[in-house]
């Protein structure tokens, strides 16, 4: 068992030292199904590796800091849990829940073999009874975890044995609450199905019991405590809320549930507490006839972020339940009203808090087995691979399905572990018809699901329009700053980095103006890149660590809150290439450097737009560029002086320099993978003139540009 790689050792979380064995994640752990009484099983156990024996935290991951051991688990070994209990009082049943576990689970109560798991997202639980002991004061509980990381074909979303760049130190073994309840022996409710009709205020709960009788099921609604509604019925349970509030981002009303097991002879068998919402995910035309994305029947523009839930301490374990709080609060207190939790599955309580302060969730299926490239075909899983995959895929909206934040179940995430796209969409959208199933975010598009979604770094960018689903920008953004003292290690990256938290605010800034132009297009939704920084990636609006905010607070809240505003109207005052081929005069050949002010250049030749090589992302060529550095100019005129709203609209791969009437209006490194608008002003009536001169460094290469006026 070695250390964990890569790991800074110091780093850590406003949190961590409040973390004690006799307070760890004492909340109960399961708030759609609540129960009054119950055992919280975390704190101190006893673990082992290949027969040495220590202490373990539990419930974080043996890889973490905050698991007293932070260690890599390897495919061969064993992870092996120990620690006595004591049994509840009475002839009751004994329910063992283990919130998560990484990966192949084995659980064993008392020498005897009780249950095994495998799957690293969802929960077990296990009725233990019979395996406890009448002879005995204090039971004993083993549990035997191993796992593949990336060894394996399961998912496992960014978890890797040699972290580096976009993958990360891997999460093995028990990575939530461990905990244990009584229900009565012979009768209780082991699952809910709870459905609430915005339509006709008709909220459905259908319980699923421990042996599949029915019974008699009372369910009461309540708000504030006050009861609203009450029905009674054998088995599925119809309630009415007259004039329902709806929930929303703006608005999270949630109602609260009572729920009674009822014998013939009015008997309670189990009593649980619970809660839903009345909320419509749709895609629909809006009034222009372009697909989008409704809730509760309105066109609703999602603004959001990549979330992917690491922790410098827990790794997949937030230190705490105010720290799983701390990032939705973060978010929604800057503005976004949507979160894309990425290729990892929560803790229950995660989605309580969004269900409770208001934020949307498109929920990625965690990822695994091999990758395929943008135009590749899917790949062939073996049957056990794909098993697998449907298995938790099943298995995680089992889980959630009671949420009402959620609302999209995104299948596969830029083709890693892409097999039978349009038969797994279809059954996804199927198998839960009250979400929009995503099938493929980023690329490898087959033109099915819900949403049509590139990931455009920088960016940001619109996908091309598409009659059937809404658009929506699934990943840009992607801004890093680097801030010593707070790092996972003393270098990290972004996809385009900055020096300061000025560049980086006014960079952000310009993103979130461009976003809104895009509005335009038909843009349904955009997720930013990323809530924290993870590991390496320095591209989070916090730090790893959640001490600092990395940008003006004021000034990315204003510019987020911008973005819901109606997209402006934009006037073409000289076209680029992107719909039309436009003209230019262009050279290969250094000009020299009067090249702004010559009438004519060297090597000159008339060629149409835009340059470079088609390979090249974002790009639009219709003349090929190859070398290292260009120069193009084309006269233009305009008919009427405009005083302000004209933007340079430019794309660009790599440095940049654009002169207008010999004036320098932009000047820029590094490149662009769309579009993008700079602000010039006004511009006077009469000729004009645009140079431009580009110099390519290294990866692909493109330039197009023209004007436009903003409304």
């Amino acid at each position: 068992m070695a250390p964990v790689m890569g790991q800074t050792q110091t780093l850590k979380t406003r949190w961590t030292d409040s973390v004690t064995p006799q307070n760890v994640h004492q909340e109960y752990p399961r708030p759609q199904m609540v129960r009054d009484e119950w055992v919280n099983l975390n704190g101190t156990w006893q673990y082992a590796i290949n027969g040495k024996w220590g202490e373990i935290l539990v419930p974080f991951p043996v890889e973490s800091k905050l698991s007293r051991v932070q260690k890599t688990l390897k495919p061969s070994d064993t992870l092996h849990y120990h620690r006595n209990f004591r049994k509840f009082e009475g002839a009751r049943t004994h329910l063992l829940h283990i919130g998560a576990s990484d990966w192949k689970t084995r659980i064993e109560v008392n020498g005897q073999i009780v249950g095994e798991h495998e799957g690293g997202f969802d929960p077990i639980t296990l009725d233990i009874t019979d395996a406890l002991s009448s002879e005995r004061e204090v039971q004993s509980l083993d549990i035997f975890v191993t796992d593949p990381t990336d060894s394996g074909p399961q998912p496992r979303g960014k978890q890797v044995l040699k972290p580096g760049g976009i993958f990360y130190v891997p999460t093995s073994g028990i990575w939530q609450t461990v905990w244990m309840e009584p229900v009565h022996d012979t009768f209780y409710i082991s699952d809910l199905d709870i459905h609430a009709d915005p339509t006709t205020g008709k909220i459905t709960v259908a319980p699923t019991t421990n042996n599949g009788e029915k019974g008699y099921v009372e369910v009461e609604v309540l708000q504030n405590g006050k009861r609203l509604a009450r029905a009674e019925a054998l088995g599925k349970t119809e309630v009415t809320v007259r004039n329902p509030k709806l929930w929303s981002p703006e608005s999270p009303t949630l109602y609260d549930l009572k729920i009674k097991l009822v014998g013939d002879d009015g008997r309670v068998f189990d009593e649980v507490k619970s809660y839903t919402a009345f909320r419509k995910f749709s895609i629909e035309r809006d009034k222009d006839g372009v697909k989008k994305f409704f809730l509760n029947g309105k066109p609703y523009f999602l603004m959001g972020t990549l979330d992917q839930g690491f922790w410098p301490d827990g790794l997949f374990t937030a230190p705490t339940d105010e720290a799983l709080k701390y990032d939705l609060e973060v978010q929604k207190r800057l503005g976004f009203n949507f979160i894309r939790k990425h290729v990892k599955v929560e803790p229950a309580r995660w989605y309580y808090h969004c269900d409770k302060l208001g934020l949307l969730v498109m929920q990625d299926m965690p990822s695994g087995d091999r990758s395929i490239g943008p135009n590749d075909p899917d790949i062939v899983r073996t049957p056990e691979s794909a098993a697998i995959f449907k298995k938790e895929l099943k298995a995680m909206i089992d889980s959630l399905k009671n949420h009402p934040s959620i609302f999209s179940w995104v299948v596969f995430n830029e083709g890693w572990g892409q097999f039978d796209t349009v038969a797994m969409a279809d059954w996804t959208q199927k198998y839960d018809q009250t979400r929009l199933a995503h099938a493929v975010t980023g690329w490898a598009d087959r033109g099915v699901g819900a949403f049509k979604d590139p990931h455009i770094y920088p960016g940001p960018g619109a996908p091309t329009p598409d009659a059937n689903r809404a658009l929506l920008l699934g990943e840009y953004g992607g801004l890093g700053l680097p801030i010593p003292g707070h790092m996972w290690q003393e270098s990290g990256w972004g996809y385009q980095s900055y020096k300061t938290q000025d560049e980086l605010t006014n960079a952000f800034c310009d993103l979130m103006f461009q976003l809104r132009i895009l509005k335009g297009n038909g843009l349904s939704g955009a997720v930013y890149t990323q809530t924290t920084d993870v590991e390496t990636e320095t591209n989070g609006l916090m730090t790893y660590d959640r001490a600092m905010l990395k940008m003006d607070e004021k000034r990315i809240t204003q510019a987020i809150k911008d973005v819901y505003k109606p997209a402006p109207k934009i006037e073409v005052l000289l076209p680029t290439s992107e719909q039309v081929a436009q003209k230019w005069l262009v050279t290969t050949v250094n000009p020299g450097s009067d090249w702004v002010s010559a009438k004519s250049w060297k090597g000159e030749s008339e060629r149409i737009g835009g340059f470079g090589t088609p390979e090249t992302p974002g790009s639009i060529v219709r003349s090929r560029w190859d070398t290292p550095d260009i120069w193009l100019r084309r006269s233009f005129a305009i008919k009427e002086t405009v005083t302000d709203g004209v933007y340079l609209k430019v794309s660009h791969d790599d440095d940049v320099e654009v002169y207008l009437d010999g004036k320098l209006v932009f000047k820029a490194g590094g490149w662009t993978t769309s579009y993008k608008l700079v602000k010039l002003g006004g511009i006077k009536a009469g000729n004009h003139q645009l140079r431009i001169h580009v110099h390519q460094n290294q990866g692909g290469q493109y330039i197009d540009a023209g004007l436009v006026r903003v409304k």
